[in-house]
């Protein structure tokens, strides 16, 4: 006869407890055997939210700890024993940790900080994060603080914060993409309005820097110029005078017109317009700009070298 065996609640119920508990245990032993490993190889404990220590993750491991003793769950013994090996409590350093190991992620795959705000990595909006610390005290009210984290994102990329350089994240992040793919083997000449990088458009922002060349500041001209980039040489001579009331002079009169309108809009919006779009001149003027592109299309065959190679150096891919 098969004997019946009738474990009552309360010890089942232990036994669930001691093997939850022998689990944590376990895993507090290993994190903590991981901790110390690090501490004895490299004098801190100052470990990347990211850092294995061999298949352990270590940082992740330290970041739960540090979360348990906020909470006022882990034991006195056990804060203690980290404390030992130089634990860092704070919370701000802490979080701080976890979005700079997104932000080394971040730069692993793009080759620069200069992220867009929506930009994110490793789960963490690393885009807002390092648009934060760009603003006056992002990097913390304690100066020997904000300059330790200055040092640990320039350890990234010395770049991260380019308005201190005179220039702004979006230009940035356009140089990177032009010098990727010129190390990639591209030419400045196959680089044209339409070839992108990480969905920037690098060919028109490339031809926006030769055309406004004298907007950019020395270290800036410098940079491109290192790239090979080279200024567009002017004509000597003045452009044509049409007799005034022509027909030729007022449509020149309103493509330049156009040309303003384009161009204001796509400085402001690094985009171009949508068909319906009317732009504001300066005096209050509008401009039907969308309409226009697609009128300037129709008649293209009738639009000059000039005009085309105008229409191109802004972007518009079917004048190129």
């Amino acid at each position: 006869m098969t004997p019946k065996y009738n474990f009552a609640p309360v010890m089942v119920a232990k036994w669930v407890k001691f093997q939850v508990l022998d689990t944590e245990r376990q895993d507090w032993a290993r994190g903590y055997d991981a901790a110390r490993r690090y501490f004895e190889r490299e004098g801190s404990l100052g470990v990347p939210y990211e850092h294995a220590e061999g298949a352990y993750p270590l940082g992740r491991w330290l970041s739960d700890q540090r979360r348990a003793y906020r909470a006022g769950t882990m034991p006195s013994t056990r804060a203690d024993e980290l404390e030992e090996l130089g634990m860092i409590w704070d919370t701000a350093d802490t979080a701080f940790a976890e979005n700079l190991a997104a932000a080394r992620a971040y730069y692993a795959d793009a080759g620069t900080l200069a992220a867009p705000r929506h930009a994110t990595a490793l789960d963490k909006p690393v885009g807002q994060w390092l648009t934060n610390l760009r603003r006056p005290g992002g990097l913390g009210k304690d100066p020997e603080r904000a300059a330790r984290r200055a040092e640990q994102l320039a350890a990234i990329d010395p770049d991260w914060n380019p308005g201190a350089l005179g220039w702004t994240i979006d230009w940035q992040r356009h140089y990177t993409g032009l010098r990727v793919l010129l190390a990639a083997g591209g030419t400045l000449d196959e680089i044209l309005p339409g070839v992108t990088y990480r969905g920037d458009d690098i060919g028109r922002w490339l031809a926006r820097q030769v055309r406004d060349w004298a907007r950019l500041n020395t270290e800036q001209q410098h940079r491109l110029t290192g790239l090979g980039v080279k200024v567009a040489k002017r004509p000597a001579h003045g452009p044509t005078v049409r007799p005034a009331g022509t027909g030729a002079a007022r449509g020149s009169e309103a493509f330049q017109r156009g040309v303003a309108a384009l161009r204001q809009y796509i400085e402001r919006e690094s985009a171009m317009p949508g068909r319906g779009h009317v732009e504001v001149l300066p005096g209050g003027t509008e401009h039907r700009t969308g309409i226009w592109i697609s009128n300037q299309k129709a008649r293209r065959d009738k639009l000059d070298t000039a005009q085309l190679r105008t229409l191109a150096e802004l972007g518009v891919e079917w004048a190129v």
